[in-house]
């Protein structure tokens, strides 16, 4: 399963967005607002929980400077990865977008794409609150 959030433009250059979102405390100022429980469990990982829904473990997976990072479940029960592109518009201004690509049996798909299509939309929307 493969869904994107829409394209947003935040007032910074890439490469301090880039050092931005590779620090994974940042992460929470991307949270939506129903989120439950938010914990920094190492330089490259955390554990989020939005209300109603079981809490994911992220781990910094890759970083490719100014324009990727790569966040993955650090389990196997969900594979997925949550990739953020960041291309620079001008000096003062980037492009980001969030891709999300998971390995979903056809029921477990159907139930949580509604749920992460809006997750990663919020997370795109709140970029410039970092």
């Amino acid at each position: 399963m493969n869904l994107e959030s829409p394209k947003v433009t935040v007032q910074k250059p890439a490469q301090e967005l880039f050092g931005l979102l590779s620090d994974v405390r940042n992460f929470e100022k991307l949270m939506p607002e129903n989120i439950a429980k938010f914990e920094v469990i190492g330089d490259d990982a955390f554990i989020f929980g939005l209300k109603g829904m079981p809490e994911i473990k992220l781990k910094m997976k890759e970083k490719i400077a100014p324009n990727k990072i790569v966040l993955g479940a650090a389990s196997d029960k969900l594979p997925f990865t949550l990739v953020t592109n960041i291309n620079a518009v001008s000096e003062h201004s980037s492009d980001v977008k969030l891709d999300f690509e998971g390995e979903f049996n056809a029921m477990m798909a159907m139930m949580i794409k509604g749920p992460i299509s809006k997750f990663i939309e919020t997370l795109a929307g709140n970029m410039s609150k970092l």
